[in-house]
């Protein structure tokens, strides 16, 4: 029986895999990674017990911290709006996973993503609940061992699987948060790391109209609370240099051109500029088609149609059809 090294939480999508991996014939392993409370450690070990299947509990709390807790800390620190998912899946969540096969001797590791992995070859899941954005930062090797059991089902259709197995986990609520910041509170948990930057400007067509309350309170797309001259104004870029903040109107926030930096390609970098289609944050819906240059350490992807407010930070990833050819850090 071929053996599988699944990620294991818990969770409804974790148990589901487990479930339907065992259907088709694996032998399943399964791995939490132990970076939360006394309480979820012990549900998600009690989960696996329920469906008879080995679990090995690895704490990453100090590789999480070096690997995805600082190196966000930082980004915000710059003014940048980091992802901690799509860092940590490739530096700590599917490497502890490959390893974990290694020791076990097991050809394959599994997770609950919403995504579709074939020869190792990643694709879109369901447009509802896709996230193939989150892993444009897997190495070919991860990729090469990767089995997405959920790929082809919606979550709903998961909950109704999780019913009809008979896990009770099947109600339980879906994780949305950042896991290292379990409360939602991200300035509480910047301010505990480091020194929160001041007050400062915010500028509008070169103008300070007003102040903000500190740069870590913001992203860029969100709007300004309130109006000026009657318009609603949002927020267009970051400048941890200065501490301003610039301002635009809506119309003003798209763009045609991106630029990309540390891109991970998951296929040979192409040679000639290709046609393709661009995310620039997890969305359902922003997925314009585009002609991508790679310009050196550097990818400049032109967009057919703008796409609204790219982030520093981002990802802005790259599809050809449904197959997820990498991702870079937008800049």
């Amino acid at each position: 029986m071929t053996k599988v090294v699944l990620g294991f939480s818990g969770g409804v999508d974790s148990a589901v895999s487990a479930v339907l991996l065992r259907q088709q014939g694996y032998e399943v392993y399964g791995v939490y990674l132990d970076n939360s409370s006394d309480s979820e450690r012990e549900n998600a070990i009690s989960a696996a017990a329920h469906l008879g299947i080995e679990l090995e509990v690895i704490d990453v709390r100090t590789e999480l911290e070096e690997k995805v807790c600082r190196p966000f800390c930082n980004a915000y620190m710059a003014g940048q709006t980091p992802n901690p998912c799509i860092i940590c899946n490739p530096a700590v969540k599917f490497k502890n996973l490959l390893e974990a096969a290694d020791r076990q001797g097991a050809e394959y590791i599994a997770t609950g993503h919403y995504a579709k992995a074939e020869n190792g070859c990643i694709y879109k899941g369901q447009p509802s609940n896709d996230q193939s954005y989150m892993l444009c930062r897997l190495t070919r090797q991860q990729a090469k061992h990767l089995l997405l059991p959920l790929g082809g089902f919606e979550k709903a259709q998961v909950r109704a699987m999780a019913e009809e197995f008979g896990l009770p986990v099947a109600h339980k609520a879906d994780s949305m948060e950042i896991c290292f910041i379990p409360d939602k509170d991200y300035i509480r948990w910047l301010g505990a790391r480091t020194q929160l930057p001041p007050a400062g400007d915010f500028i509008f067509h070169g103008d300070v109209i007003g102040q903000h309350e500190g740069i870590h309170r913001y992203t860029v797309g969100q709007r300004r609370p309130g109006l000026y001259n009657e318009r609603k104004l949002y927020i267009s870029r970051i400048d941890a240099d200065t501490n301003n903040i610039e301002l635009a109107l809506w119309e003003e926030l798209f763009k045609t051109e991106v630029i990309a930096r540390d891109f991970n390609w998951l296929i040979d970098v192409p040679a000639e500029p290709f046609r393709a289609s661009v995310r620039v944050r997890h969305t359902k819906w922003e997925n314009p088609d585009c002609t991508v240059y790679v310009e050196g350490d550097r990818v400049r992807i032109v967009c057919d149609e703008a796409v609204r407010a790219p982030a520093a930070g981002q990802s802005a990833v790259l599809y050809v059809g449904s197959q997820l050819i990498g991702g870079g850090f937008i800049v």
